[in-house]
């Protein structure tokens, strides 16, 4: 199930085939350039980066009811009022994030060499806004081959290149290097998706989700190891956090919320999710404080990066990278809040200019003199946000 915002609906693999039929045109990228913020000064020794889940801006972003403690960071520090996602729905986002490309796929499935699947968004019967647009056929049978086990460079390949450290920390993920789909998975008869491996990027690249990669005992769960590294000040200088479906505001169902004793986390059965809203806002008060009050945080010049992948799938307004569907349609991933945080901070700033998940994978790049992967090689489809990260 998600959030859409015609209500909640079950996405599959098979609901999106039957409407392959009348898919739509080539695949390209939204012709934007964004102007360069000015440069400032202040380079983050380590960034922290926390995704959280399906929200447009104005859901958050003033809804104090819900989110006071975001409306407090979002009033406080630094944001960007023109982001959006990728495109549509989770999955390609956390690529696109994590490797400069959302690999051409349009759904959410598992990782795997011999995993295909048919795009679920930008299809006739998608359930949402996305059908208002449409893939182009080369699109979709491109996207339907393609496998989802990615052999590109990617984020980590950077900063191991560069002598830079990284652990990822995925909430509710039972073991590191945890090679399944969902967790805790069946709990007496009711599937329960805490876990997703769709919003954990890392194992779908084959250079690090591979028998015996000595990579993936750096994808941890996020409990106990998390306070532990920040406690003994041995977090790296990339830390990728991402939070379990109850506490990102993606939700999961009431049944499976019930057993997991969070009724909050469940999908209401219309309007919006205010339980999970509240449950994310708590999460970001809990891990925030935690970073903010670490040695690390008190003895560096370090940034928090937290950003939603994409809206409720009320509108797929796009990014500077948003790829391009039949008769030039952007499949954007809608807007969505971004908050930058600095420990030596000066005044709130507000970036305007157009940004996506490409642009801030692009600013890391360039603070960090990794190079480039992708569409943040060029500034037509990545762009900088800079400015967020200065004094």
């Amino acid at each position: 199930m998600r959030k859409t915002a015609f209500g909640w609906k079950q996405t599959t693999a098979g609901a999106a085939a039957a409407a392959l039929v009348m898919g739509g045109a080539f695949m390209g990228v939204a012709d934007a350039s964004p102007a360069e913020p000015r440069q400032g000064e202040g380079v983050p020794q380590h960034v922290f980066y926390i995704m959280m889940e399906n929200h447009g801006k104005s859901q958050i972003i003033g809804n104090t009811a819900d989110a006071p403690y975001i409306n407090q960071l979002a009033t406080k520090y630094n944001t960007a009022s023109d982001f959006h996602g990728v495109t549509h729905p989770s999955l390609p986002n956390y690529l696109s994030a994590f490797s400069g490309s959302f690999q051409g796929i349009w759904d959410d499935c598992k990782a795997g060499a011999t995993v295909t699947c048919p795009p679920e968004e930008f299809v006739p019967g998608s359930g949402d806004a996305t059908d208002g647009a449409s893939l182009t056929p080369a699109q979709v049978a491109s996207a339907s081959k393609t496998p989802h086990m990615f052999s590109g460079r990617n984020l980590v390949d950077q900063l191991e290149a560069k002598g830079r450290t990284w652990k990822a920390y995925m909430q509710s993920m039972p073991q590191a290097g945890f090679e399944g789909e969902y967790a805790p998975g069946n709990v007496n008869g009711t599937t329960v998706k805490l876990y997703a491996q769709k919003h954990n990027p890392f194992m779908y690249f084959s250079d690090i989700n591979s028998p015996g990669n000595p990579r993936l005992k750096q994808v941890v769960p996020l409990e106990k190891n998390f306070d532990a590294d920040l406690a003994s000040g041995t977090v790296p200088d990339f830390s990728w956090i991402s939070p379990d479906q109850c506490h990102d505001m993606h939700g999961i169902s009431p049944s499976a919320a019930a057993i997991v004793g969070l009724p909050d986390c469940g999908y209401p059965s219309s309007g919006l999710d205010h339980g999970a809203i509240r449950l994310g806002d708590q999460f970001l008060h809990d891990t925030v404080t935690k970073i903010m009050n670490s040695p690390t945080w008190k003895a560096s010049n370090s940034s928090i990066v937290i950003n939603w992948d994409e809206n409720d799938y009320s509108g797929y307004s796009g990014g500077p990278g948003s790829p391009v569907g039949a008769k030039g349609a952007v499949l954007g991933g809608g807007d969505a809040p971004l908050i930058v945080i600095n420990s030596h901070s000066g005044p709130h700033k507000d970036s305007d200019v157009p940004a996506d998940h490409y642009t801030v994978l692009a600013t890391l790049e360039h603070m960090w003199h990794l190079g480039c992967l992708e569409n943040t090689c060029s500034a037509r489809t990545s762009g900088s946000l800079r400015d967020l990260f200065a004094r």
